[in-house]
Formats: C-alpha cells, structure tokens, sequence
C-alpha cells in the first residue's frame, strides 16, 4: 500500500505554479483543443493524426522540403516528423525523391492523392478557424494577430 501524497507546502522555496495562469500551459490547451476539435473531422474521413496533417499543410505550402526542413516549420519533434512521413508516404500521399544535388537529402512533396485530401480537409480547417475566430470582434481579431506575430517574432 503506497502512502497518499500531500501537495507541498506553498512556501517561497516550493511556490507551486498555477498553470490555469500560466501563458504557455494556457496557450498549449487553447492550440490543443483547437487542433482537435478541427482534427476530429479529417480523422474520422481519412484516417490521418495531427501530424500528419500538419506535415501535409505545410508541403503544400512549402514542395520540396526535407524532413528535417518539414520539422523546422512545424516546430514538431523531428522523430514524430519522420514517423508521419513513413504513414503519409505509404499511404501514397507523400512523395519523397532524392535531391539533384545531394544524394543524402531527400525531395517531399503531395502526391495527387495528397492534393484531393488536402483540398478537401484545408476548407473544413479554415472553417473551424472562422468558428473560434468569430468569438471575437474585428478589433480583437486584429490585436490576436499583432500579439501572436510579436510573441513568435
């Protein structure tokens, strides 16, 4: 039988933090909740994680990136990068080609099968955008946009 844990005493030394006000635990609920909710659509249709749709939106975005690349602009971690890579490429919905130049950096892009899901998940993602979005008037709108452009920069 193990004994029932006490929360530590709430001295200087041993202040516990208070998550429900501290910004990145706040902004990582809000990002995941947000993610999922919008995930919950393209799941259920294609089988596919967060991962592997972010990796997706980004080569959109951006053809022609290495993994390593995909998991900069992501900021995802570069093993979880790699293993939504393998899904997506087996799925047939990724592409990877060696690079011209340089035979150890590969090539990814959309296949046409990549394309049809991105097209038809990328509207359902901005619509579930706009549903967050319009909890707000057009001036907070605006000072969201300033905030997260100056905190990320």
């Amino acid at each position: 039988m193990t004994a029932k844990r006490k929360p530590a005493p709430a001295t200087a030394e041993h202040a516990p933090l208070q998550l429900e006000h501290f910004l990145p635990y706040r902004l990582s609920i809000l990002s995941n909740t947000i993610s999922q909710t919008i995930a919950d659509d393209y799941q259920r249709r294609y089988d596919i994680s967060v991962t592997e749709w972010r990796v997706m939106a980004v080569l959109a975005r951006f053809d022609g990136l290495s993994a390593r690349e995909v998991a900069e602009r992501t900021a995802m971690d570069k093993v979880a990068v790699s293993r939504a890579l393998a899904r997506l490429v087996e799925a047939g919905r990724v592409n990877r080609s060696i690079h011209d130049g340089d035979k150890r950096r590969s090539v990814l892009s959309l296949t046409e099968a990549g394309w049809v899901m991105h097209d038809e998940v990328a509207p359902m993602a901005r619509a579930r955008e706009r549903e967050v979005l319009a909890k707000l008037d057009a001036e907070e709108c605006a000072w969201l946009t300033r905030i997260l452009d100056k905190l990320q920069g």
